[in-house]
């Protein structure tokens, strides 16, 4: 594809990702208060409500057992074939297989398209493969599922701000950070991004 062309593409992808990334936020604002409803001792280890509501309150050190916690959680489809699909797309981006996890992953989100993870790992195949409008959409897709995935809102706010649009960028890492307030990544995103768009502002 010609450059106009690819510009125009991802134009309209990252528009129609900024209009739900606001819908996103308003979910995540009600989901964030029911959380705070119920305490980390009532609900089970094993609640993502729970676990969420104890990742906001942690320490780093909490929270980096918080995080295994719940990203073992949203890599549990229920199905050993998809569970077995995740695994071999995740073992290929390791291996730099980009092509390879792209096969595994797609065939996963066929398999199973209302798992979450399927299509937040997919598009990490197709950020490796610059592929931000494919990207961009499996994101979006994924936080349609699962809003509270910080990492899936992180990798929307790579992609904000790799396209040149900084205010979404700093809105969904500050979103991402609302919910896992020690992500050193997300951290320094913010941070980087704070005098820019703190200067557009004035």
């Amino acid at each position: 594809m010609d450059i106009p062309g690819r510009n125009a593409t991802l134009a309209i992808v990252m528009g129609i990702a900024i209009t739900n990334l606001k819908r996103t936020v308003a979910a995540l604002a009600v989901i964030v208060t029911f959380s705070t409803t119920c305490t980390a001792q009532e609900a089970d280890s094993r609640d993502e409500a729970a676990l969420l509501e104890q990742l906001a309150q942690s320490t780093p050190e909490q929270a980096i057992g918080l995080d295994r916690q719940l990203q073992a959680l949203w890599s549990q489809s229920g199905s050993a074939s998809a569970d077995l699909l995740l695994e071999r797309g995740r073992e290929a981006l390791d291996d730099g297989d980009v092509e390879a996890a792209l096969d595994h992953l797609t065939a996963l989100t066929d398999h199973a398209p209302e798992f979450a993870e399927g299509w937040h790992v997919r598009a990490s195949a197709f950020f490796g493969m610059e592929r931000f409008g494919m990207a961009a959409a499996d994101l979006e897709h994924a936080l349609t599922l699962n809003p509270n995935n910080y990492e899936a809102i992180y990798g929307l706010g790579l992609i904000f701000e790799i396209v040149g649009e900084p205010e979404q960028a700093f809105e969904a890492y500050s979103r991402a950070l609302a919910i896992h307030p020690h992500h050193e990544e997300v951290t320094n995103a913010v941070n980087r991004l704070k005098p820019q768009v703190e200067g557009k502002a004035l």
